[in-house]
């Protein structure tokens, strides 16, 4: 690592653990973030990368009724099935773990006090939501009616997509419950609120600090959470239910139907999965570098339904646990902590013209998704034509296309004609004799997008960074369509110094495109003569902690051959005939999974 490098505290959004991910999930918070982590590792920098499965609160409870389980069954089982889909993705974690683990109870309560002793909680008699017909509490996410201040119909018991504005169940018109279409009761209930109103001028200048300069967020981000400070609200952080983190204070810690709302508990997540990091790693304050060393970085990923928590509540709690809210107070006991240096929020990608939707069977599940496609094809689609900036439809034909056109006949084309040429002819990386200015040129136009490419994967512009790494690949296709070594029997020296800048460009392309394909550029580089792991891959494991019960963890071991630059190829290296890269898709999958979406 050199000398310059810097703590990268990459934060990818905690998905909820009451059932599997479909794609329109993992194009926000999690294929994002694993792009963004392999660059930054590639160029030097120590990346901690953490999440986890988010197990607490009423859903978890009322999928667990549904299928006639535990709520703690089901978390486990839809951890480890979550956990199994990160993996086929390739999501390179240093830790994926969950948040029923007795280390994120200790370190979610350790906040809450921090925060409580600072004067930012404090109890409140409230009007909370219960079903007529259970009597369990119900979320405000499962309240929907019509917006007060808009009058949009659809707005959920905590926020109005519509509009912007936050909350709360009783002031909706015409509420319902979408677990049963009941009508909800709202009785008087104790609970504790954090006081954001506590945090509007030290959150506004954090919040405007971030609107200029290498690091200003991006616009929709940054415009959302400015305009939730016009009139920011008191928010419920403790719920009615039986599942969740025990209020750690006298008189609350062992009521069993007073717990820390679910909302609160997960964004502390980002904390406690790195302070268990640190105690797996063998050096239980390796954590500190990440979230206390002021020159640190952290980027935090998800979708735009979750902008109000990490762009505002959870920069918030986190001044106030560091006593540096606008009542001022003392770290807690753990120290002051860093905020977000930037929250990458994407919009959200549709399929086939609709909403994704479990309940409704618009989706495609991971794991369905790579029974039957390459990973690196589903990697590929989310960079280049993912919902980064805008939203975006998922299309079979596009994904098809984008496969076939730009996969296939640009990277795979000429990754299989250099290597096979090369193979064919000398079956090893020719020497170069004299280059030309047209070689030249290539391989300067290869050396220069290292910059290009990684300027824009610092600012988390995934689709400008894979765009120019196929240009590259375009321009190599070009020169050896140009200069047609096939044609130049009588002029072998000529054809080895064209195949050896070929090879070099296909060298560096694998490069470019690691943090976007990294199974299709481990294969270049084995074919190349690359021995060993070219980039990282995570593993499963089934951990133990003292006290609990054993579970299934993300990690992996990310310190490889990869690095950003341009490394010389060596002549002489053996090459044998190439396989395919990528597999050519027949345009019957349009009609096939068009077919399957209908039936189901």
């Amino acid at each position: 690592m050199s000398s310059s490098s810097r703590h990268i505290l990459t934060a990818p959004a905690w998905p909820y653990a009451n059932g599997p991910r479909h794609i329109g999930h993992v194009s926000g918070f999690a294929l994002p973030a694993d792009m963004f982590s392999r660059y930054q590792r590639m160029a030097g920098n120590k990346v901690l990368m953490v999440s986890g499965t988010d197990e607490h609160g009423t859903p978890i409870q009322v999928q667990a009724d549904k299928e006639g389980l535990t709520a703690r069954e089901l978390a486990d089982r839809y951890n480890r099935v979550i956990a199994e889909d990160l993996h086929g993705l390739g999501m390179t974690y240093d830790l994926f773990t969950r948040t029923t683990t007795l280390n994120h109870y200790a370190i979610v309560q350790e906040v809450f006090k921090g925060l409580y002793d600072n004067g930012y909680i404090f109890p409140t008699k409230t009007m909370g939501a219960i079903s007529p017909s259970t009597g369990r509490t119900l979320p405000d996410r499962y309240i929907e009616g019509t917006c007060p201040i808009c009058g949009y119909d659809g707005a959920r018991g905590d926020q109005c997509d519509n509009c912007g504005n936050q909350l709360d169940p009783i002031d909706l018109i015409n509420p319902v419950s979408r677990i049963n279409g009941e009508t909800p009761k709202f009785v008087e209930t104790e609970h504790f609120m954090l006081d954001l109103p506590a945090f509007t001028e030290v959150l506004g200048r954090y919040l405007r600090g971030k609107q200029n300069g290498a690091l200003a967020w991006r616009p929709n981000v940054l415009k959302f959470a400015l305009n939730l400070l016009d009139d920011i609200q008191p928010r419920a952080i403790s719920r009615d239910l039986d599942w969740g983190v025990p209020i750690p204070l006298d008189g609350w810690r062992d009521n069993p139907a007073k717990k820390l709302y679910v909302w609160f508990d997960a964004v502390v997540g980002y904390f406690s999965a790195s302070v268990e990091w640190a105690r797996r790693s063998g050096d239980p304050e390796a954590w500190r570098a990440w979230w206390q060393d002021p020159d640190a970085l952290s980027y935090y990923f998800m979708g735009k339904d979750n902008i109000v928590f990490h762009a505002e509540i959870w920069p918030a709690m986190l001044l106030g646990y560091s006593g540096r809210g606008d009542k001022g107070g003392k770290p807690g006991s753990m120290g002051a902590l860093n905020t977000p240096t930037e929250v990458v929020s994407s919009e959200f990608l549709t399929m086939e013209g609709r909403k994704f939707s479990s309940s409704r069977n618009v989706v495609i599940y991971v794991k369905d998704f790579l029974e039957r496609y390459d990973v690196d094809a589903l990697r590929y689609y989310v960079a280049v034509a993912g919902p980064e900036n805008n939203d975006t439809d998922f299309t079979w034909s596009e994904f098809v296309r984008r496969n076939n056109d730009e996969l296939v006949a640009a990277w795979g084309n000429l990754v299989n004609r250099s290597v096979n040429m090369a193979a064919k002819n000398f079956g090893a990386i020719p020497e170069p004799g004299d280059l030309t200015d047209a070689d030249r040129a290539l391989m300067e136009r290869s050396r220069s997008g290292f910059a290009a490419v990684g300027a824009e994967l610092e600012r988390s512009r995934f689709k400008n960074a894979i765009t120019e790494a196929l240009d590259v690949v375009r321009d190599a296709n070009r020169y050896l369509s140009d200069q047609a070594p096939w044609k130049l029997k009588d002029d072998p020296a000529r054809v080895q110094s064209i195949l050896h800048t070929a090879l070099q460009v296909v060298d560096d392309a694998k490069t470019l495109l690691t943090p976007f394909l990294p199974n299709s550029s481990q294969k270049v580089y084995e074919l190349l003569g690359g021995e060993g792991v070219w980039s990282g891959m995570p593993r499963l494991e089934t951990v133990s902690e003292e006290g609990g019960p054993d579970y299934t963890v993300l990690t992996g071991d990310y310190d490889t051959a990869a690095r950003w630059e341009s490394t010389p190829i060596k002549p002489g290296v053996p090459l044998a005939k190439p396989t395919p890269l990528f597999k050519k898709l027949d345009t019957s999958v349009v009609d096939e999974e068009l077919a399957r979406l209908e039936a189901e």
